[in-house]
């Protein structure tokens, strides 16, 4: 097709990042607030977490994706800054901190994510209803969206997610299944695309939602395979970003992608018949996520 993407390999080992992936340094007082109050409320943020290009930009909006079920996860993703390890204690209180938190932000569109929690038998999906739910008996006109880890591949918790009527179910498949090996070691491709359908047909009429980053060593061929297998199962919106490595220590970027191939990506998803593609080089789950709800 004529717009579709072309991916040249090349290794990215730079000394400087490309122009379009610098953000500016905040200004102002607006991110020190968001800051504060996150921690006076102790909660947890993805933003933090993982490290997000985009963290000074939204805190100084007083934007912020929260994390649940702590800060230490039992898996442990090449990709991912959060640590893994011994997991931590579920904390009851966590879900009317969350909610708290969000109204004094002032938040019209609320996102949740957590770390894997393997450990647990549900896999943390009653603590997300919990959380859910304390948040629609806080801020009643607000969006929710949920990304949440595979529990496992168990129906059961994906269902007592969706039964709490987020907006939004969102779930990563992150890189294209023949990277899992190295980059996903404890996570299942054809799982995480199953959940994915699973979530479509029992979430209505909820939107579904997935991501990938780009510059891991994927192939072109290997980029359209996964957006054909979204748009096979209904995936109402799907992002695309640059993978940025956290340290030394995790996979290294094989390449930046320019700003014109997230573009020809997002055409192509479109040609696909996937509803919304958001596509560029700082795009990540939540980021202006509720420009898409």
């Amino acid at each position: 097709m004529s717009n579709e993407p072309s991916s040249p390999r090349s290794n990215a080992s730079f000394a400087r990042k490309p122009s379009w992936l610098r953000r500016p340094l905040p200004q102002g007082p607006a991110f020190t607030r968001t800051q504060s109050l996150l921690r006076d409320l102790r909660c947890n943020t993805v933003c933090d977490g993982a490290n997000c290009p985009n963290r000074m930009e939204c805190y100084q909006r007083g934007v912020a994706a929260f994390l649940i079920l702590g800060r230490v996860c039992t898996r442990n993703c090449a990709f991912c800054k959060i640590s893994p390890g011994a997991p931590e204690p579920v904390d009851p209180q966590e879900p009317d901190r969350v909610a708290q938190a969000a109204a004094r932000l002032g938040l019209g569109h609320v996102v949740v994510t957590s770390v894997s929690r393997d450990d647990l038998p549900d896999g943390g999906a009653g603590h997300f209803a919990a959380v859910l739910g304390a948040l629609r008996r806080t801020l009643a006109a607000s969006t929710l969206e949920v990304l949440i880890p595979d529990f496992g591949g168990d129906a059961a918790s994906l269902q007592t997610v969706l039964d709490a009527r987020p907006d939004v179910l969102n779930h990563n498949l992150e890189t294209v299944p023949e990277l899992y090996a190295a980059i996903r070691p404890r996570a299942v491709y054809a799982r995480s695309l199953a959940l994915l359908e699973r979530a479509k047909k029992n979430a209505a009429p909820g939107l579904t939602k997935s991501g990938l980053m780009l510059g891991l060593g994927e192939t072109p061929q290997q980029i359209r395979r996964v957006l054909a297998d979204l748009a096979a199962v209904g995936c109402d919106i799907v992002t695309i970003g640059q993978y940025l490595a956290p340290s030394a220590r995790h996979a290294p970027i094989d390449r930046y992608v320019t700003p014109e191939e997230f573009d020809a990506w997002a055409a192509y998803g479109a040609t696909l018949g996937i509803p919304r593609m958001h596509c560029a080089p700082l795009v990540r789950s939540s980021y202006n996520a509720g420009l898409f709800v």
